[in-house]
């Protein structure tokens, strides 16, 4: 492995010599429609410009962390050639797929030490001391409650699905190379991505992404090796249009129930001591867990214009002021999760209900989704238009696991159910001028497994044309009723097993959000009422809360600069008023201290880009989550908490011509703190962070 590293890594970077040095190209000189920017590193052969300045459309909630993140200058890429640029585009799909939702590319130099996937769709997450095994975001609206997810919802963000696929328009070849390595070569940690786009002419692309974590780890049983791919195709002709995505994915890691005692941190003198600190799944179980997925999107879109006469219609082929678009939208997704366990019987788990020798536990889920839907589009006047819409979705899905005999003599079987259900589907969206608009969405089960399940979105956006730039205002509401995941009521391994019949979880959810990019200024506030709330107790089994539970978080982003330094600050405050059913940090701390600056070599015309500084978390005490190795879930506990301790890590960011470097040193305070807190780098507990190490990454970028 280290060999193919360091090989593809020697190829790339000769390959990237040739590359072409271009300058700078404002904004305004692109297009005027384009807002104007702080000027930032430039992409060789690249003209950098900004997005239209009419107002963004919805997003859901990990397309917008997705976009949030990758647009932290807000930049899109064009290409220069002989004076005439290339838009180089890339987008998402909005949540019912009926809408390109655009994704800048992560082709940005400012903070790219930052190099973790799942960092991007939340600032801080809960690792289990190994990149690459299951977290949770710390900030709750941040988190998957999507209950289809429920297998890989501690994984998502390192996969490809449906839900996240990026569709690109390049015009010309895209191709990104990224390679991170950290740690020693007996613990280390490598990511890997090749990412490569195409366009066959002006309307029909295609690209694959490649995305490999292989991390070893610091202590004892907790390897963790990620693959992942995924293949999308697009086409988008005048009236027809086609997107295409296949993913799989296939993670496995090792699991240890983490270590027996924190003080065990105190007794090691370096890193290689770590291996000693004993842990409580060992190598006598060789616990591990594999999750296996495939999925498959393919979204058709059918548009006609003036196919009937009538006062503000007019012949097809000419300018209308309708249209129509018919679209069918057809998803499978199919995962399995397997539990090995070598030594069931160890005393880890306090119930074995299939066989003390061999855990294999397995557990399925299968869904197939077929939605028919119409939309139309009215334009009434310049400054007035609104699109409607209605839809009909079949969904179809098929489980399984083994089902215990409490007999471990006896050779335990499996089972299969199927659920199924019809959707009614409704879309209204009405813009007036190109400042406000405000849109409302819903789904209502009409049958079968989820009937009486509801779901209604609401938006209102509003921008405001100040002297630097827009600034955006987006308000947002839902209002849901959702049947508790399959898993949440039915559960059989050899651990663990549970027959449930829980109540419809009902939400109530507001968001506000603002958006000032001339200022680098973002706010965001959540709000949710939640009744009925499923969760997973103090014993790992699932529980309902009876009772109401409310939840607030306000976070705020900014990029203050002070000629060349900066600071930039992610600050989240959290509060339940329930702590003991769900207990949040009150305050979540992400934050950036650099200096930036460029060296200009004279003789050689060459430029280099820097940026020198510290990467700062800290979140305050609360009680985090516990992990379950054997259900691969997250559960409350109230016997200790973590926080308080600030995981530092300094770097030095780097970019020449195409190609940009980081060095970093990863918890550089590792023993460095005050008696009281000096091992209390953990972020769930008995699952320690890795102690000080060093991690230098690279990524380069083609384009010709």
């Amino acid at each position: 492995m280290y060999r193919l590293f360091h090989i593809l890594l020697f190829v790339f970077m000769f390959s990237g010599m040739r590359a072409q040095e271009d300058t700078l190209q404002p904004a305004s000189e692109q297009d005027s429609t384009f807002k104007k920017m702080p000027q930032k590193v430039p992409l060789n052969n690249i003209a950098i410009v900004r997005r239209e300045s009419a107002l963004a459309k919805p997003q859901a909630d990990t397309a917008a962390n997705v976009s949030g993140a990758l647009t932290d200058d807000g930049l899109t890429a064009a290409a220069d050639s002989a004076n005439k640029p290339r838009v180089l585009e890339q987008w998402t799909l909005s949540r019912d797929f009926i809408a390109e939702e655009q994704v800048v590319f992560d082709t940005l130099f400012s903070l790219s030490n930052r190099y973790r996937a799942v960092d991007l769709y939340s600032p801080v997450n809960a690792l289990l001391g190994n990149y690459g095994l299951p977290y949770y975001p710390v900030n709750f609206f941040d988190r998957i409650s999507d209950s289809d997810m429920f297998l890989y919802s501690g994984l998502y963000h390192l996969m490809h699905t449906s839900g996240n696929t990026l569709f690109t328009n390049v015009q010309i070849p895209f191709t990104e190379l990224k390679w991170t390595i950290a740690g020693q070569k007996d613990n280390s940690e490598q990511t890997f991505r090749v990412k490569h786009s195409q366009n066959v002419n002006s309307k029909f692309n295609f690209g694959l992404i490649f995305d490999v974590v292989f991390s070893l780890g610091q202590y004892t049983a907790q390897r963790s090796e990620d693959k992942t791919f995924t293949f999308y195709t697009s086409y988008r002709g005048n009236r027809y249009k086609l997107y295409l995505s296949a993913g799989i994915n296939n993670l496995s890691g090792q699991e240890n129930g983490g270590i027996v005692d924190k003080n065990d941190l105190g007794i090691s003198t370096n890193i290689t001591d770590l291996r000693s600190i004993p842990v409580r799944l060992g190598t006598m179980n060789m616990a591990k867990s594999v999750l296996k997925n495939k999925n498959f999107l393919a979204v058709q879109r059918y548009t006609f214009m003036g196919t009937q006469l009538g006062k503000n219609v007019t012949l097809a082929g000419k300018t209308s002021p309708v249209s129509g678009t018919f679209s069918h939208i057809f998803q499978i997704d199919d995962t399995k999760r397997t539990y090995y366990d070598a030594a069931p019987g160890s005393g880890f788990y306090d119930s074995v209900y299939i066989n003390s020798q061999l855990t294999l536990d397995s557990i399925s889920s299968r869904s197939v989704k077929n939605t028919f839907r119409f939309d139309f589009t009215a334009n009434v006047a310049k400054s007035l238009r609104y699109t409607a819409g209605f839809g009909l979705r079949n969904e179809n899905f098929w489980f399984g696991q083994i089902i215990p005999t409490h007999d471990t003599t006896t050779v335990a079987d499996t089972a299969s159910w199927f659920r199924g259900n019809n959707v009614l589907l409704g879309r209204f969206e009405n813009y007036m001028g190109e400042n406000f608009r405000w849109s409302a969405d819903g789904e209502l089960f009409i049958d079968r497994y989820r009937k009486g399940d509801y779901v209604l979105n609401g938006l209102v956006a509003k921008s405001f044309d100040l002297s630097k730039e827009k600034l955006d205002l987006i308000f947002t509401g839902r209002v849901s009723g959702r049947t508790p995941s399959f898993w949440y009521n039915q559960w059989g391994g050899n651990n663990f097993e549970w027959h449930n019949s829980f109540n419809r979880e009902m939400r109530t959810e507001f968001g506000a959000k603002a958006v000032y990019p001339a200022r680098n200024l973002n706010i965001r506030f959540n709000y949710a009422i939640i009744d009925n709330y499923v969760d997973f107790d103090t014993l790992a089994l699932p529980a309902q809360y009876g009772s109401t539970l409310a939840v607030m978080s306000a976070a705020v982003g900014k990029d203050f600069r002070l000629w060349k330094f900066h600071l930039a600050p992610d600050i989240n405050i959290q509060k339940s008023n329930t702590p003991e059913i769900l207990d949040l940090p009150l305050a979540t701390i992400k934050t950036a201290a650099y200096f930036e600056h460029m060296f200009h070599f004279k003789s050689t015309n060459g430029r280099l880009y820097t940026q020198f500084g510290v990467d700062v978390v800290y979140h305050t005490p609360y009680h985090a989550y516990s992990y379950m190795p054997a259900t691969g879930r997250f559960y409350r506990q109230l016997s200790s908490e973590t926080g308080n301790y600030p995981f530092v890590n300094a770097f030095i960011n780097m970019k020449i011509k195409r190609a940009r470097f980081f060095f970093m040193f990863d918890h550089v305070n590792h023993r460095l703190m005050p008696p009281g807190m000096m091992y209390n780098y953990e972020m769930i507990p008995q699952y320690p962070w890795n102690a000080r190490r060093f991690t230098f990454g690279i990524a380069w970028t083609f384009y010709n």
